[in-house]
């Protein structure tokens, strides 16, 4: 057979085919062959080198050994044509030398040097041999159609994205004054030390994770929900950092400073529409897309091109960020809802991200119009660590108070559960560093002390008070913010009117004439606008809380002071009220406590439709009632069990914001039907606190799949070795890959003897990956996360034999060649063959996702 030019790789090719024994189109070289090859190099090699001259025959003899046993770790030459060009002859030739390391030694220092060289040599021409087989071609020319499709497909979108020149310049402007307005994050605490009240965004930000619904159960970076979804529904509690999450992508968006899991970003234009603000003042409708940057006090929006709204969304250039469904009374979502759907049907290309605390909207409340539900899951351990060394840097603060803190939070299980949301972490290190260590246990705590320091101790230790300026002490700063915060539940807002405000002000001071003596109810207003640390104007004439958690807080303290338990009762029913009735518990006397939750449990009992919420609601006040007549407290853990097990995720996630009282209440695994058990795991693993464990621990034997890889999956949640000595060394590893997010979740892996499938969800240097894991069980690799790195460093993993990457990566060439890089799983990689590919898929839940190399 007459072999073709090849790829002209090398200008003089060794005839690789006249070495060996060819027939046709062999492509597995034998013991012979190797040998054959390798002396044939080495001799040209000594030859032009005049290594011939200065090495003896026998060591010559020996690098040709090395050359030989160096191509035999390949097992056999039988890599795709394709793939082995693209690796390259020095990607090749590192990773036959990493195979054999033994190969050179006894080897004097010019044999190795000629080693190195030969073997580089014969690789260059072993891949110009794959070039000149007949298949070379007819293989290239589909897979350069392919890579053309695809690079023709990504220059479209591009182009699709790409502003006409009479828009581009208001885009710019717009641009700019997106990464402005939302490129700093208010951190609690900070303005208390000599850093500044906010933080650069890109400086400040911690990624969480967001948690799919039963479906579709992974776990991803929340700046990922929209990478391959157009349309997401993401829940969060308070403080979760729904609205932190939105700045990211505005500001990710406008800046177009992208790393690789933020392309898909690239080109389109962010609208941030914060419902609060949307509905400022009881707005009769909400606006229409031409109105949305003047609704939101852009003040440029008078400048936007005619008609450049229209382009925008019609090209599906948008990214629609809607704020807080919470935020607007219930009786105005539905229409909310109906503005959406309009908006979405008008505009159907877009990106839509709307976000709620979970129990505003129900469940499925924008399926039907294609949106993926997405929930923000709590602040692992890791994140904790991560937040809370970056809050004392942002502070100025030793590392020693981090250290300090971080064993409080794990040591204290009050503590520790509490701190599983970005705002209760800057809470706590900001206590922390004011009382010198001291902190206090539960929530209310929390915030009284919270409050104290910003209202009196601040200005007080840092000299702000000075002659002839108002002095309005701890007692009375409260008193009026309170009314100003049960103003806005009452009528169910998240911003008040300026106006609005100062008349209240101006109401109440009559009541406190040694505050009314020293100023207007004007000057009142800006006193605690500017001093407490609580309030803000986000816009020119309106005011709300800087976080509705505090607004919740002390309104319940004004409805408790006011003894209005029956309008607290009769409202109990309406998601805006909830953590409103919660603190009330915790204000409350025990004689009230009992009113009220009596009031709540006969409520329950007569209502059929709110029953299960108010019962719900009842048993998660609770923790907050320090002090109540045990028999109250019997009957509302009664009715609550009633509701055990969950029968639905939906009454999983009502469950967990119990909090950990519901943990005595969830039954073990016997006698529950699989979806019963998976919700009550789902209920439990949602409870940030170790106290979860041994709840945890009694369905570590359960075979279901959707068990194990939700107790799997929130490994890092918990104490590494407690929870991974109690629940994942006994779970069952068919079709289960183990999540690792750091090196001690490997080595415990390592200490329960390895596991075939892994999941890299954190970050790792290849040298800690390799020592750790234990080399000979792994044949699954699942990659996550973005390595900095190439992949020539799993050639030390022999049974490695998939790997799939869910992010991005444009290393897979160096890859060992014996490995499968999958795309696009239909199932779990190891499934047997009589598992059909959709049966495959639901036993594995939604595992692994499509992999993604790159796109926008």
């Amino acid at each position: 057979m007459t072999e073709g030019p090849g790829a002209g790789l090398v200008e003089k090719p060794v005839r690789v085919s006249s070495l060996v024994s060819f027939t046709g189109e062999k492509r597995v070289l034998s013991e012979l062959d190797l040998h054959k090859i390798a002396k044939e190099l080495v001799t040209r090699a000594a030859q032009s080198t005049g290594m011939e001259e200065r090495l003896p025959s026998y060591e010559l003899r020996a690098v040709a050994h090395a050359v030989a046993d160096s191509l035999r770790s390949m097992d056999s030459i039988d890599m795709d044509d394709v793939q082995a060009v693209q690796l390259g002859h020095m990607a090749l030739a590192q990773h036959l030398r990493a195979q054999s390391r033994s190969a050179t030694l006894g080897l004097s220092s010019d044999a190795v040097h000629l080693y190195v060289s030969v073997l580089d040599t014969a690789c260059l021409h072993i891949v110009h041999f794959f070039t000149q087989r007949s298949t070379f071609v007819a293989r290239t020319l589909v897979e350069q159609s392919r890579r053309i499709e695809e690079l023709s497909k990504k220059i479209d979108t591009l182009i699709a994205r790409t502003p006409s020149p009479a828009d581009a310049p208001f885009e710019e402007r717009y641009a700019r004054y997106i990464a402005s307005k939302h490129g700093k994050l208010t951190i609690f605490g900070l303005d208390l030390s000599e850093s500044p009240g906010t933080w650069p965004l890109d400086a400040a930000y911690l990624s969480l994770d967001a948690v799919g619904d039963t479906s579709n159960p992974l776990l991803l970076p929340a700046d990922q929900v929209l990478a391959g979804r157009n349309r997401v529904l993401l829940r969060g509690v308070a403080g979760s950092g729904k609205t932190t999450l939105v700045q990211w992508l505005a500001v990710s968006t406008a800046q177009k400073a992208l790393d690789e899991r933020l392309l898909y970003l690239y080109g389109l234009v962010p609208f941030v529409l914060p419902l609060r603000t949307l509905t400022r003042g009881g707005a009769a409708k909400l606006p229409t897309p031409d109105e949305f940057l003047a609704e939101v006090g852009c003040p440029i929006a008078g400048l936007q091109p005619t008609g450049w709204f229209d382009r925008v969304l019609r090209s599906g250039r948008g990214l629609v960020l809607v704020d807080g469904i919470d935020e607007i009374p219930e009786s105005e979502r539905q229409e909310a809802r109906h503005w959406l759907q309009d908006l979405v049907c008008s505009y159907p290309s877009n990106r839509w991200l709307v976000t709620s605390r979970p129990s505003a909207v129900r469940e499925d409340w924008l399926v039907g119009d294609d949106f993926a539900e997405l929930d923000l899951a709590p602040m692992s351990r890791d994140n904790v660590a991560e937040f809370v060394k970056r809050w004392h840097k942002a502070a100025g603060i030793g590392d020693q108070y981090a250290q300090d803190l971080l064993q409080a939070v794990r040591a204290k299980q009050d503590l520790g559960r509490l701190a599983t949301n970005p705002l209760m972490c800057a809470l706590i290190c900001a206590l922390h560093q004011d009382r010198r260590g001291h902190l206090p246990d539960g929530r209310k705590e929390i915030y009284d002390a919270a409050l104290s320091m910003l209202l009196s101790r601040r200005d007080r230790e840092r000299g702000i008070y000075k002659p002839g300026t108002l002095r309005i002490g701890e007692a009375h700063h409260v008193q009026l913010i309170q009314k100003l915060a049960y103003w806005m539940i009452r009528n169910g807002r998240s911003e008040m009117g300026r106006a609005d405000a100062i008349e209240l002000l101006a109401h109440a001071l009559p009541a406190m004439p040694q505050i009314a003596e020293q100023g207007t109810a004007e000057e009142i207003y800006r006193h605690l606008l500017v001093r407490s640390g609580l309030l803000r104007e986000p816009a020119k004439g309106s005011m709300d809380f800087i976080h509705r958690t505090f607004q919740d807080y002390l309104g319940a303290k004004a409805a408790v002071e006011g003894l209005d338990f029956d309008f607290l009762i009769a409202h109990a029913h309406l998601d805006q009220w909830e953590d409103v009735i919660r603190m009330s518990v915790a204000h409350a006397r025990t004689m009230e406590r009992t009113r009220l939750l009596t009031g709540l449990v006969e409520r329950g009992d007569a209502s059929e439709r709110e029953g299960r919420r108010l019962h719900l609601l009842a048993a998660a006040c609770l923790e907050h009632a320090t002090e109540l007549d045990p028999e109250v407290r019997t009957e509302v853990q009664r009715r609550a069990a009633a509701l055990i097990p969950p029968q639905s995720a939906e009454h999983a996630r009502a469950l967990a914001d119990v909090g950990p009282v519901v943990l005595d209440l969830l039954p073990g695994p016997r006698e529950l039907s699989a979806d019963e058990a998976y919700f009550t795991v789902l209920t439990a693993t949602r409870i940030a606190t170790d106290a979860a464990i041994p709840v945890l621990a009694a369905y570590r034997e359960l075979r279901d799949i959707r068990v194990r890889a939700e107790l799997a999956r929130v490994w890092s949640r918990f104490d590494c070795d407690r929870y991974g000595e109690e629940v994942v060394a006994h779970l069952d590893d068919a079709y289960l890959y183990f999540p690792v997010s750091n090196p001690a979740e490997l080595r415990a892996l390592r200490r329960f003897g390895g596991r075939s499938q892994i999941k890299i969800s954190g970050p790792f240097i290849p040298e800690e990956f390799q020592r750790a894991c234990v080399s000979s069980s792994l044949r699954d690799l699942w990659v996550e996360v973005e390595m900095d790195c190439t992949w020539e460093w799993l050639s030390v993993f022999p049974h490695l034999s998939t790997i799939f990457f869910e992010v991005p990566t444009s290393t897979a060439e160096t890859l060992p060649p014996s490995v499968r890089v999958l795309h696009e799983p239909l199932g779990p990689p190891s499934a047997p063959p009589a598992v059909a590919a959709d049966s495959a898929a639901d036993l594995w839940g939604g595992l692994p996702p499509q992999s993604r190399t790159g796109g926008l």
